[in-house]
């Protein structure tokens, strides 16, 4: 028998980070990564990254369950492409849908710029993320070290 009721999760609000928010994105980054820190041997990149700068250049959106921050996102155009630089979700709010919400902004706005793809990378122990990007439509392109990163490399085209 086939479930025909709809999916009643409400999508989440996404609007551009303001400086506001930075404390709110810190704590989301924290508990999103912290459970990578015994795999990679230390913090993961999006741990270190310098929010501050990023939501200043209007590079890092969030997602909101009312006034609540829920998860974020971090991109910006490189060339021809956007850069996914980082997508994270609270552990809390985690399979309602927001992750692929703001992922599916960050193409929106690539096509809406005109760019080819969209090209990403995470850390090679974060096996959930490799797995799931592909079932998004990225290829993996590549694997190597960058920063003392043992790194996935992905990229869909627009």
């Amino acid at each position: 028998m086939t479930d025909t009721r709809a999916d009643t999760r409400k999508a989440p609000m996404i609007r551009r980070a303001r400086a506001c928010d930075e404390a709110a994105i810190l704590a989301c980054a924290e508990q999103a990564y912290s459970r990578y820190i015994p795999l990679i041997g230390r913090k993961p990149a999006p741990m270190l990254a310098d929010y501050r700068g990023q939501i200043a250049a209007d590079q890092v959106w969030i997602a909101e369950d009312g006034s609540d921050l829920t998860g974020f996102i971090v991109f910006a155009p490189e060339g021809d492409v956007m850069l996914l630089e980082n997508v994270a979700v609270l552990p809390a709010a985690a399979g309602r849908g927001i992750g692929r919400a703001l992922i599916g902004h960050c193409e929106a706005e690539a096509r809406r710029l005109g760019l080819r793809a969209i090209s990403l990378y995470t850390n090679e122990k974060m096996v959930e993320n490799i797995a799931i990007y592909p079932k998004l439509g990225y290829i993996e392109t590549r694997r190597g070290e960058e920063d003392g990163f043992h790194r996935v490399w992905f990229e869909k085209p627009l």
